[in-house]
Parts: C-alpha cells; sequence; structure tokens
C-alpha cells in the first residue's frame, strides 16, 4: 500500500481514505492512513481519521483490491472522451493485475452499457457485488440499465436493494418511481417520487417526473402544480418547460400553453416536439398561419416524423405541386416505416388526395391507413358488444340508488353533451358556451375515469360508491368552472354512462346530439384519432356495428329517463339554426344572447378534430358531403336503413 501511497498525493490519499471509511471498508481506509503517517508521522487528517476508526467494525470483504486512482484515471478520461472500446481494453488490462477490483468492474460495467453491450454490463456489475455485496451504486446502474432493456419490473428490484444499503438515496427512489411509472402503477410511483423530494427538496428532475404521472392520472392542477416547482428550482429546464406547456393545452389553456412553449423554444431553439406541440396549440386557438409557421419548422429539425406530417395536413390545401404533397409522397418510399407510421402517412396522403378530388387515391388510403390503425391497437369490435351488454345490465342498480335533489348541493350544474363522435358535439358546445353564464370543459374524462367501473359494474352501485363518484367528478369540474352556473362536458362517449349521470346528478342537463347515421359513421372512418379509445373508426364494417350499437343504447336509455335527455338534431340545427338554438337555450334555463347565434366568435380553443368546421359557423351541406366516396363505400352502409 505504502508503495501504491508514493504516487499520490497526500491530499489524494487522504481523499481515499475518507472514501474508504465511508464505504464501510474500514480495514483498507486504516492501511491507508496508517500508510500516510509512516511518511507524515504528524499529519493531523490521517490521526483523525485512525481515530475515528478505533471501535467500528469493518464490512466483510473479499479481499478487494482496487488499483491505485492515477491508474484507474486513464480509463475513466477515455470514457469520458466516447473512446469506449479503448476504454474497455484498458480495464482488460487492469483486471489482469486486480482480478478482485470493484472499482474496475464497476468502470467496466459503465463501459459496456455505453456500447450498448446491456446484458454484458450487468454481468460486471454482478462481480462486483460479488467481491462488495453493499456496492450500492451497483445495484444502482443495474437498475438503469433494467429499465433500458424494457424491463422496468427488474429495474424496480435493482432500486429497492439499493435502497436497503442506502434508505436516503434519493436518485433511486426517482429512477424506481420512472420504473412503476412505466408499469402502469401510478401511486406507487408518485410515492417514490415523493419520497425522493423528502430526501432532496431541491430535486427538480422528480418533480418534473412526478408531473409527467400526474398528467396521466388526470390531475392536471396537481401536474401544473409540480411543473412549476421543478421550474422554480431549475428555472431554464426546455423539458419541465414543454411538460407544462403539454398539461395546460390539455387543460384548454391555449395562451399559457403556448407561453410555456415559448420559454422551452428559447431555452432550446430546436426542440422539435416543442415546435409541433405549439403548432397544436395555435391550432385549436384558430390561429392557423402560425400554426403551419411551427409545424414547418418542427419538420425542418425532423423531416420524417410523419405525425407532424399528418397534423400539417389538416391545415394545409393542397395543390397537385405542392411540396407539403411531394414530401409525403417521398416518406411513403421509406421502408423502414413501422405500421404506426404508415397509419399516419395513409391519413396525411388521403387528405391531400381528397383536396385535389382524387377520390379514388384518396379511399385506398384511408382504408390503408385505417386498417393499419386497427392493427396496431388491436382491436376487435367484440370487446365494445360485450362493454354494452354490461352497461344495460347495472342500470338498474344504478336507478336504485339515484341521489336525491336534497343530497345534491353544487354551485352550478353539469351539461353532458353526449352522442357519437363526429356527429356535432363540438358545434352544440360552442353555441352554449356562447352564453355568458356557460364555461365549456371541452372533452373531460372524468366519467369514465372516476365512475366507469361503476357503470360497468366492476363496483358495487352502492349510495356511497355513487355519492363518491359525483364528489370527485365535482372537484374536478370545478376547477374548470371558472365562477360560471353552468359548466358543459362534451365527451361524446359519455352517453355509454347516462344511468350513471341520472343517478349522481340530478341537477344534470343531457344534451343528446344526432346526426345523418351514413354521414357520423363516414366522419369516423375518415379521420385519424390521437387516442386510442376509437378503435372501431377504422373499419367501415366495425363503425356501422358500433353505431347500431349506440342507437340501441340510447334507445334504451331515452326509454328510461325520456325526461332527463335533450334531443338535438345536428342536421336540422344547420338547417333552422336560430329555432334550434333558442330551443336549446331555452331547454337549459338560461335567458336568450345573440352571441349564442355566432358560435365561430367563441374564442375558446377547440381541442377535437372539428375544430376547423367549428370556426366556419353554422353551415349546410356537411352531412352529405360521404356521398362524394359512395361508389366506393358500395355496401357497408346498407345496414344503417
Amino acid at each position: 500500500m505504502s508503495d501504491n501511497l508514493e504516487t499520490l498525493k497526500l491530499d489524494q490519499a487522504i481523499r481515499l481514505g475518507q472514501k474508504k471509511a465511508k464505504e464501510g471498508m474500514l480495514d483498507e481506509a486504516r492501511m491507508v492512513y496508517e500508510s500516510i503517517l509512516k511518511r507524515f508521522p504528524s499529519n493531523k487528517k490521517a490521526k483523525a481519521g485512525l481515530k475515528a476508526l478505533s471501535g467500528k467494525a469493518a464490512v466483510r470483504q473479499t479481499a478487494v483490491q482496487d488499483p491505485p486512482q492515477i491508474w484507474l484515471q486513464p480509463v475513466i478520461n477515455l470514457y469520458g472522451q466516447g473512446q469506449l472500446e479503448k476504454a474497455l481494453t484498458e480495464t482488460e488490462a487492469l483486471l489482469l493485475r486486480f482480478p478482485k477490483s470493484v472499482a474496475v468492474y464497476s468502470i467496466r460495467g459503465a463501459i459496456l452499457a455505453g456500447l450498448g453491450r446491456l446484458q454484458a454490463a450487468i454481468e460486471s456489475y454482478k462481480k462486483a457485488l460479488g467481491i462488495r455485496p453493499d456496492f450500492v451504486e451497483a445495484y444502482y446502474n443495474m437498475g438503469v440499465i433494467q429499465k433500458d432493456k424494457g424491463d422496468p419490473g427488474a429495474a424496480i428490484a435493482c432500486y429497492k436493494k439499493a435502497l436497503e444499503i442506502k434508505p436516503d438515496y434519493a436518485a433511486a427512489y426517482n429512477n424506481m418511481g420512472n420504473a412503476l411509472h412505466e408499469t402502469g402503477d401510478l401511486e406507487a410511483a408518485i410515492d417514490s417520487f415523493k419520497r425522493a423530494i423528502d430526501i432532496k427538496p431541491d430535486y427538480d428532475d422528480a418533480y418534473n417526473n412526478m408531473g409527467n404521472v400526474l398528467h396521466e392520472q388526470g390531475e392536471t392542477e396537481a401536474a401544473i402544480v409540480s411543473y412549476k416547482q421543478a421550474l422554480e428550482i431549475r428555472p431554464h429546464d426546455a423539458d419541465a418547460y414543454s411538460n407544462l406547456g403539454n398539461v395546460l393545452k390539455e387543460n384548454g389553456e391555449f395562451e399559457a400553453a403556448i407561453n410555456s412553449y415559448r420559454r422551452a423554444l428559447e431555452i432550446r431553439p430546436d426542440y422539435a416536439d416543442v415546435c409541433y406541440n405549439m403548432g397544436v396549440a395555435l391550432q385549436e386557438t384558430g390561429d392557423l398561419e402560425a400554426a403551419k409557421k411551427s409545424y414547418k419548422q418542427a419538420l425542418q429539425l425532423k423531416p420524417d416524423d410523419v405525425e407532424f406530417h399528418r397534423n400539417f395536413s389538416l391545415i394545409n390545401e393542397y395543390s397537385a405541386d405542392d411540396a407539403h404533397f411531394l414530401e409525403l409522397q417521398r416518406l411513403e418510399q421509406d421502408g423502414s416505416l413501422d405500421d404506426y407510421e404508415k397509419s399516419q402517412l395513409s391519413f396525411a396522403l388521403a387528405k391531400a388526395c381528397d383536396d385535389l378530388d382524387d377520390r379514388g387515391k384518396a379511399f385506398v388510403y384511408f382504408r390503408e391507413g385505417n386498417a393499419l390503425r386497427k392493427r396496431v391497437l388491436g382491436y376487435s369490435i367484440d370487446q365494445d358488444k360485450r362493454l354494452f351488454d354490461r352497461l344495460k345490465a347495472t342500470q338498474p342498480m344504478l336507478a336504485d340508488h339515484t341521489v336525491s335533489t336534497k343530497e345534491a348541493s353544487c354551485t352550478f350544474a353539469p351539461v353532458f353533451i353526449v352522442g357519437m363522435p363526429r356527429s356535432g358535439t363540438t358545434l352544440v358546445e360552442q353555441i352554449i358556451s356562447s352564453h355568458s353564464g356557460v364555461t365549456a370543459a371541452g372533452e373531460c374524462v372524468d366519467v369514465h375515469r372516476f365512475g366507469g367501473q361503476l357503470a360497468q359494474g366492476d363496483e358495487p352501485a352502492s349510495p356511497e360508491n355513487i355519492l363518491r363518484f359525483r364528489e370527485n367528478y365535482l372537484s374536478a369540474l370545478r376547477r374548470k368552472s371558472a365562477g360560471a352556473e353552468m359548466v358543459t362536458d362534451k365527451m361524446p362517449h359519455n352517453f355509454r354512462y347516462i344511468p350513471l349521470i341520472c343517478a349522481a346528478f340530478p341537477e344534470a342537463r343531457i344534451i343528446h346530439v344526432e346526426r345523418d347515421a351514413a354521414a357520423t359513421c363516414w366522419s369516423n372512418f375518415k379521420h385519424y384519432f390521437a387516442t386510442d379509445d376509437l378503435g372501431y373508426s377504422y373499419d367501415l364494417e366495425d363503425v356501422v356495428t358500433y353505431y347500431l350499437l349506440y342507437k340501441d343504447l340510447m334507445e334504451r336509455w331515452q326509454g328510461l329517463y325520456a325526461d332527463r335527455i335533450y334531443s338535438l338534431n345536428y342536421d336540422k340545427l344547420t338547417v333552422d339554426q336560430e329555432d334550434e338554438t333558442r330551443n336549446l337555450i331555452r331547454h337549459l334555463g338560461l335567458e336568450w344572447e345573440e352571441t349564442c347565434l355566432s358560435p365561430q366568435k367563441n374564442k375558446r380553443g377547440v381541442r377535437t378534430a372539428s375544430q376547423q368546421q367549428v370556426r366556419q359557423g353554422v353551415y349546410e351541406g356537411s352531412s352529405r358531403t360521404w356521398l362524394k366516396y359512395e361508389a366506393f363505400i358500395e355496401d357497408a352502409f346498407d345496414r344503417l336503413g
């Protein structure tokens, strides 16, 4: 040991002794201090180190033989410079001389991980643990690698081992939270992030990661708070601004979202995803020119991202020599695209061909894009048939436990706008929310999130569960109410949950929007939906079958809750706008306001596939556009009657 110390500076030797003592390798620490004192008998730090070691028991080791730091440093330098193969060769040479070196096996594991040889890296860390079983960093690094390998369960096990050795390891809690998030255990993930923050209150990454989980849970307000806490700690975090922008956008706070995206781009101008998401937010506010500019910027940075191309196609008007149309055709020749990417590209090409009045090609692309999307989702219509059967079976039990008017206490009334997607629900919400007494909450997932299992019979339809659902839903909606007396929730699929809505909300209004059956089915088929919940839309037979399931269910609900459901025909609304609008506003119990006749002037953002149509105001003829494809659809719509 003293020979090795000849080549070390005194302060390096002191640090080595302190490091060994801190790691519990007390025998080695003692040897270091004794070697120092042989050369420097009066060194106070070495004496203090030896004194601190007295009475402590050393951790049992298996003959650890780490090389001196000056031997390890060249390997560390090569690793830092990215010369991984050369660094790996150097570790092999070191292991010939120091076969029981924890440090060398650890460095070797990092190098192998950098080379993408993940299993070999894990084996190297395991060898380090065979020499020193309490080597906490080996467990931590193996956790990182297991997650990179796509095995979050194995990663969690590694992080737990690390935390057994070092309970205050904040980074292990943070990474374990990410792995738990990946497994879908969101509550455990949040708990893990909170533990990391308890240990390290300024842990900005943990706040950011917790925001991601809260966002996924639908806890948008809590997610916003978490992202803002991350930014207070690290104000120049482009990722946190990006994530904050995404949740603000989802929350309908489009101007705030756009400002957050702009802050992210000030920090990182080449952040393609932020350019794209800002384009989406601008599109949702109706600023199409600014949205196009943002999409183009995103495409310059990531020219092969087909999702960017598909969204840009929605607001682009194509001509035969359009540069973007040529770019889409170039991408079509790319043999490396997977089914998900091919599907998005097909929908973009269909939009371009539709603009060019080439119906034959457009239909081929629609059919191909839909078939690929259905395959990616693994959808079968049987799953929705089973769902509808469960909904019917649960209805009587929900009806038996309806909340009484006396139990209902709320400062606002929810208005549920339901129907098939693409049936006009967005337009109806724009009309209603043009009234000064109404706030539009958009498509809320909260009925399904808080009450889906209750409506399907997976939870008992008890008074307690129904009241809990009511309180949870109203609490979420209240945060979007802006103090209005009425708040709209236009999630179309809430038609499935009408018995639950009627049981939980005696004060609620339910508006059922109907549209021409063929127009509705075609409009679903021709649209790519970002959500995974509309698997039936991607096959003409499936969408017709689903439409018939919907009609059958709504006839049942209307028979049971006729006094609670107001039926509004979209096609009548476009023909006789004023009378139909006045009837609707009267039904809601609101005083008439002329602004309800100009929904296109409503300044609120629109987050659905109908955003461009509602900017045009109420117009006739949209339910006849499907006839341009009638020859290609053939007999697919015959069952609609």
